[in-house]
């Protein structure tokens, strides 16, 4: 193969599935020696999440009807199954649900000096391994400067909110195809798949997609 496979993730940085399978498929990527393109796309999973945010665990229980129990467990199951990726979740009862827009602005910033998947991946890190507030522009700041771009451009652009409009457009744009839950990955502009996915079956999916490519 001469060309990589690429693949479109519309995603949140508070997703944490969507943590999950981008790991998942960047393993079968690297297991299969199917090079990959990654382009990643905004999505907000509380797009009227107020300033301060919420109780993480309160804010599932309101939305989902997650029982306490149901929210250990399934920490529990997260936290094992980004450990078995190489990626940490570290919850704690104190953790915040945030709102993600300013985050997003930050990924649609450093696209422009070809630093997004840095930015994302710098950002999940940030959120689920570092719990630190994804809404605060100081904290983005530190993020961006942590993957070689400037802060106080990177402060300035958030404090402006000169990406607002676009990362907007952007946001309606894959809402407006139809994508109303994330991940939800795009490979080579043609078929979407939803959720994560695990690593047998991205890697199904990238050597299919490999043998079209290479016909």
């Amino acid at each position: 193969m001469t060309q990589p496979i690429r693949v479109d993730i519309v995603s949140d940085v508070v997703c944490p599935w969507c943590a999950i399978g981008y790991y998942q498929l960047a393993k079968a990527a690297d297991e299969t020696g199917i090079e990959i393109e990654v382009h990643w796309h905004p999505f907000e999973l509380n797009p009227q999440m107020a300033a301060e945010g919420e109780n993480l665990r309160e804010h599932l229980a309101a939305k989902y009807g997650t029982t306490p129990e149901g929210s250990k467990k399934a920490r529990a199951r997260l936290s094992e199954m980004g450990a078995a990726l190489g990626f940490m979740f570290n919850y704690a009862d104190d953790m915040r649900m945030v709102n993600t827009f300013r985050a997003h602005q930050l990924i649609d910033w450093a696209e422009n000096q070809g630093l997004a998947h840095d930015a994302k991946l710098a950002l999940f890190e940030a959120f689920f391994t570092r719990r630190e507030n994804l809404n605060d522009p100081s904290v983005l700041a530190e993020v961006a400067q942590s993957i070689g771009l400037n802060h106080d451009a990177a402060l300035a652009m958030l404090l402006s909110g000169e990406m607002a409009d676009i990362v907007r457009q952007k946001e309606q744009f894959w809402t407006s195809r139809g994508v109303t839950g994330v991940p939800a990955m795009i490979f080579q502009r043609q078929h979407l798949v939803s959720g994560a996915q695990g690593e047998d079956n991205y890697a199904r999916i990238l050597g299919h997609l490999a043998e079209i490519v290479a016909a």
